[in-house]
């Protein structure tokens, strides 16, 4: 894959390079610590790695990274897993997300939006105060630093108070959204023994009321270790016997008091997919999340205190902690709560337009449903805040790119990201100063050795390896909770290459530094030793009206054959003929090649996915190689279990 192939879809102008954030960045570092004073981004990128201590110094600097005990290096020891970051350096995340509240006490730090899509907002000397005074309660409660404390809430300000409280008080949070069923949060939260829960009695979506209090019952019935349940009456309903309401305990007036703790102290616990086995409980650390946040959300994302900055996500993703860390920069960040497609399928194009939104960040599947459903944005609504839209989730194809670039602007900034709930980041996509090229993130990220490996660790240039980093990000686990000797940590990243990170993505890097994503290495399709991601075949396949969504899967068979099923989700009133089967090979065939052309193709009632969107490919694959359900998948983790059902009786089929 080489530049002569692409022209770019879009290109900074000259004002904007001059005025983003990483440009004035570079020149800063230049002068202060060594980087490159000439040759743009990809020379500061250079630089952040081969300099990596002098590159994080930088950060904390530029950004006013605030240690009330100074560090004594930058990196302690730089393994992987156990790279020491600041060691020495005390602080505190939620102090740094309230900092505007000294200069701009009355400008908005928060956008609340319901699905009446009327925003609603909150001060920063309003959050400020919530903050001080549940952080109070927290400590008049017991909690204390170290101690667990969870939220079973929607993306509602109530959720940001708590997160910030939490962090302030040295505690850990962590949370689920109000649509997890009760398994999948006792999944998750069992593993931590929380001391606090934070619920809603219910949450509204899609038009209608959805009351969770029999499942917040059992949720106190099934967590022993908790000292208190607090309420937020989001219905109306009253504050159930034995907890506190929200309302009390936000009510007084009281200057927050930060916990000052070690850098790598714990902030919150993030949770894998978890698709086998319980969830991963992920811990990121305060100093670690802090300096990261800050490089992506300050210098990649470009956002400042005149952004707005949205990001379509719920509290059981990781994109909302990413959300919440655009508090870091004095952006103001918008809450949205409510289904992506109501009333309509352009929902979410209607927030950004009535928040003003600078930074519009929504999923891969979401800009696709919207060219599926003729929605116009740049026609219906005015963007014309809108700098950038950015789409993570899924590899954003390329009519993805073109309908955005068609449909909102053509001045338009497209990021496409990837990263992960491992890291609660980027390794690779927006580049404020860099052009966009269909199907293509714009680059690795700062400090982020991103590079593409053979299966003997050979990095690759313009061909298909594994997404490896190869040297410690500040926001990597400091551990998993309940994996006392790192044996899970380490399998789950280290296994295949000792001392380096392996992600399991496909990746290409191409010859001009940019990044396309193929689709999860551990469900990858292997033909005739070629190697071909999933997401080449689901961009290419769900073009064609009649397809919903699909899912390909390639089985090694016990004989040295290899089958390679693609199971389609019909729209409604289509069908599976003679006619549409030949179309959809044609299309495999003619865009991709006559190699990623399946050898079934079958209907099916759904595609499953985990609780976070994901479509579920590893379990379906071990469900037919004959794995009974039950160890093929934790079943808490997947959005509908009964759609697995269909790939477990088509095993049965095939072996008898």
């Amino acid at each position: 894959m080489t530049s002569a192939q692409t022209e770019p879809l879009w290109q900074p102008d000259d004002e904007r390079i001059a005025t983003a954030a990483v440009t004035r960045f570079q020149a800063w570092a230049a002068e202060h610590h060594g980087a490159p004073a000439e040759g743009g981004y990809p020379a500061l990128h250079r630089w952040s790695v081969e300099e990596l201590e002098a590159f994080w110094q930088a950060v904390a600097e530029w950004f006013d990274v605030r240690f009330s005990t100074p560090y004594e290096r930058i990196l302690g020891d730089r393994s992987m897993p156990g790279a020491d970051w600041f060691p020495g350096a005390t602080l505190n995340y939620a102090e740094h997300a309230l900092r505007a509240a000294d200069e701009r006490p009355h400008d908005t730090a928060l956008l609340h939006v319901d699905e009446t899509h009327e925003p609603a907002p909150t001060t920063w000397a309003e959050l400020r105060r919530q903050v001080g005074s549940l952080a109070a309660e927290l400590r008049a409660i017991g909690v204390r630093p170290g101690d667990r404390v969870s939220g079973y809430l929607p993306n509602v300000p109530q959720s940001v108070v708590a997160l910030l409280a939490t962090a302030a008080v040295g505690g850990v949070w962590t949370s689920c959204a109000p649509d997890f069923g009760a398994r999948s949060v006792l999944d998750r939260f069992q593993q931590v023994e929380p001391v606090v829960l934070f619920t809603v009695d219910g949450y509204r979506y899609g038009g209608k009321e959805h009351d969770r209090r029999e499942t917040v019952a059992e949720l106190r019935a099934e967590l022993p270790t908790l000292r208190a349940v607090v309420h937020i009456p989001l219905l109306g309903t009253p504050a159930p016997e034995g907890t506190l309401d929200w309302a009390d305990l936000v009510a007084g007036d009281v200057e927050p008091v930060y916990e000052q703790v070690p850098f790598a102290h714990p902030l919150w616990v993030l949770y894998s997919s978890g698709t086998t086995g319980l969830p991963k409980a992920i811990v990121q650390s305060q100093g670690g999340i802090l300096v990261e946040h800050v490089k992506q959300l300050g210098l990649h994302c470009d956002l400042g205190p005149e952004d707005v900055f949205f990001w379509f996500t719920s509290t059981g993703w990781m994109m909302w902690n990413f959300l919440v860390s655009g508090l870091l920069t004095g952006a103001t960040v918008v809450l949205y709560d409510g289904s992506p497609g109501y009333p309509d399928t352009g929902a979410q194009w209607r927030v950004a337009e009535r928040t003003g939104a600078t930074l519009y960040g929504t999923s891969a599947a979401y800009v696709m449903a919207c060219a599926k459903a003729d929605v116009h944005p740049g026609r219906d609504f005015d963007l014309s805040a809108v700098k950038c839209v950015a789409t993570t989730g899924s590899p954003l194809p390329p009519d993805g790119f073109r309908w955005l670039h068609d449909e909102v602007r053509e001045d338009l900034w497209i990021a496409s990201v990837s990263g992960g709930t491992d890291v609660c980041s980027c390794f690779a996509g927006a580049v404020p100063t860099l052009p966009v090229h269909i199907g293509e993130l714009q680059a690795a990220g700062l400090g982020t050795d991103l590079q593409s490996w053979d299966p003997s660790g050979k990095p690759v240039i313009g061909e298909v390896g594994e997404l490896v980093v190869t040297n410690p990000m500040p926001s990597m686990p400091i551990h998993f909770w309940n994996d006392p000797d790192g044996s899970r940590y380490r399998d789950s990243y280290f296994e295949m290459f000792p001392g380096v990170w392996r992600h399991g993505d496909w990746i290409t890097i191409t010859d001009h530094g940019s990044v396309v994503i193929h689709g999860r290495s551990d469900s990858t399709l292997n033909r005739q030793g070629v190697r071909m991601g999933s997401a080449d075949i689901y961009e290419a396949v769900e073009r064609l009206p009649e397809i919903r969504e699909s899912l390909v899967i390639g089985l090694e068979e016990p004989d040295g054959g290899y089958w390679m099923p693609l199971f389609v989700h019909l729209v409604d009133g289509a069908t599976l003929d003679d006619e549409l089967i030949a179309r959809i090979k044609r299309t495999i065939r003619t865009e991709l090649s006559p190699r990623h052309v399946p050898d079934d193709i079958i209907e099916v009632p759904g595609v499953p996915h985990t609780l976070t969107g994901k479509r579920i490919e590893v379990p379906v694959k071990r469900l037919l190689q004959g794995t009974p359900l039950a160890k093929a998948v934790n079943a808490g983790s997947v959005d509908n279990l009964g759609l697995l059902h269909f790939y477990e009786t088509l095993a049965a089929t095939r072996r008898s």
